[in-house]
């Protein structure tokens, strides 16, 4: 009996060790995304950069904290208002053996900055002048006025470093298709539209990552990136769906990560040349009109917040904006005032994109129709919508969603959608120029934080978009993957582990 006890008792132990010992060895995550990669250049990027931000690395880095880290500057001080030196880290290379150096960092600058290449990134950069090499690990980042945020600046696209001999070599599409960097993940296999797959770089600078093999596999429906997880074909599921979040939660395998307020904002863009969208009390009657709160609350089921202003609260320059009272009866006297008594006809445009976006679409139109605005809506593939954006050819009212996402600063929240003649703005507010040009100029914390607040004060009056909600960062994962949500929205692989 005992001997029998003995070995029951041993076999238990070779099993449980067996167990242990497998999921150790496990190395490899298959991540489900929402959307398919179009390309992976990231001075070029017309997508968020989820796939290259774990291929190229920046100067900068924000930790788990959201603290700006040396990433390959080592250090970097301001000379004088217009200039910051950066001390580069010797020793890097490239994932095909090319050197990361000074040269490597004014190439990657410049190549976005040359007005002829039109990158739809620059507006995050334009406040540079030039980039001088001193020697090959120090570069001055020289600027046209003073800017305060330019090592904020080299922690996100477009200040990814990219290798200047590889892309002489294959060109630029090539290298939107094969890219390499530094960073702690490279390319192996790009099957479009159906995955993505990255191998550990274990000569990388930061140590070798613990996870060997990451898999991106674009699915689009909802449904059927849920039932993945549950079926274990994948690890990690982005946009989670609200309506599933319980069934996660009821699943003994699974968990929900969620980190409020780590979304973007999403909001109507509003092309204000066009009539009658270029009168401010069409706009504010519009903004009036759309019952924000109940679309969070019935909706997004209160995984998102009713907002005021374009700016999150984790941003530098934030202002407690409380968002328009829904008031339809008001909205009617307002369009009465501005001559449209009847309401008008208007085209708009949403997107599957943002969770629950089609549904929002269609919960705004209802609400529009109730003060005589008789919206056609459009609901277009994002990989089509998202080239018509920056080219103008996008309904008068179109949904977008944007964010600071890595620099969690305002400038990078509104810039790009409020500064007219910038690829993704439809605005025209000379007030909001002015303000703006101040911002990217203005060095003193205080006084920069106040031009921001007077930004949103001007915007809550004059209405260039009309803000709507800020989605939570919602996703799904298995239970035994160690790793949190971050308020920057990155999915830093190199950052995960197995339990």
């Amino acid at each position: 009996m005992k001997r029998a006890l003995v070995l029951m008792v041993t076999f238990i132990f070779m099993v449980c060790a067996f167990c242990v010992s497998s999921t150790w060895a496990k190395d490899e995550i298959i991540i489900g995304r929402k959307v398919s990669t179009q390309a992976m250049d990231p001075g070029f990027l017309r997508e968020a950069a989820t796939i290259v931000d774990n291929i190229f690395d920046t100067l900068v880095l924000r930790n788990k904290e959201m603290k700006l880290v040396p990433g390959l500057a080592v250090s970097w001080e301001a000379l004088d208002d217009n200039t910051w030196q950066f001390k580069l880290r010797e020793g890097v290379k490239f994932h095909n053996g090319e050197p990361f150096n000074a040269q490597a960092v004014k190439f990657t600058i410049d190549r976005v900055l040359d007005p002829e290449a039109k990158a739809p990134t620059i507006s995050y950069i334009r406040t540079i002048e030039q980039v001088v090499v001193i020697d090959d690990y120090t570069v001055n980042i020289v600027t046209a006025k003073p800017d305060p945020l330019i090592p904020t600046r080299m922690s996100r696209y477009p200040t990814y470093i990219v290798p200047p001999g590889y892309i002489d070599e294959v060109g630029v599409d090539e290298f939107a298709r094969k890219p390499i960097g530094t960073g702690p993940y490279k390319f192996s296999e790009w099957v479009r539209d159906d995955h993505i797959t990255l191998v550990a770089n274990e000569q990388y600078w930061r140590d070798a990552p613990v996870i060997k093999k990451v898999t991106w596999r674009p699915i689009p429906e909802s449904a059927s990136r849920v039932a993945a997880l549950l079926a274990g074909e994948v690890d990690i599921i982005e946009s989670l769906p609200v309506d599933q979040i319980k069934l996660l939660d009821k699943n003994p395998q699974t968990r929900v990560e969620q980190v409020k307020n780590g979304g973007l904002i999403v909001y109507l863009g509003i092309k204000m040349d066009q009539k009658p969208l270029d009168d401010k009390r069409v706009r504010q009657a519009l903004l009036y009109a759309i019952d924000r709160k109940t679309i969070v609350e019935k909706v997004l089921l209160n995984y998102g917040s009713a907002v005021g202003s374009q700016i999150g609260p984790y941003d530098f320059g934030y202002l407690n904006m409380e968002p328009y009272p829904y008031d339809p009866e008001k909205a009617k006297s307002i369009l009465a005032e501005a001559g449209y008594k009847d309401g008008f006809e208007i085209d708009m445009q949403a997107t599957r994109r943002y969770l629950k976006g089609a549904e929002i679409g269609q919960a705004i139109v209802s609400q529009l129709a109730k003060i005589g605005v008789k919206v056609k809506l459009e609901i277009p593939e994002w990989t089509v919508y998202i080239q018509k954006v920056p080219a103008g050819k996008q309904a008068p009212l179109y949904m977008l969603a944007w964010g600071s996402t890595q620099t969690l600063d305002a400038d990078a929240s509104v810039y790009a959608i409020y500064k007219s003649g910038q690829p993704y703005s439809t605005v025209n507010i000379p007030q909001i120029d002015q303000l703006l040009d101040q911002t990217r100029s203005t060095v003193d914390a205080g006084e920069r934080e106040k031009l921001f607040h007077e930004i949103q004060k001007v915007a809550y009056e004059m209405v260039p978009c009309l803000p709507l909600y800020q989605q939570d960062s919602i996703f799904g994962m298995q239970k035994n993957i160690d790793w949190n949500g971050r308020a920057d929205a990155r999915i830093p692989v190199y950052d995960m582990r197995f339990k």
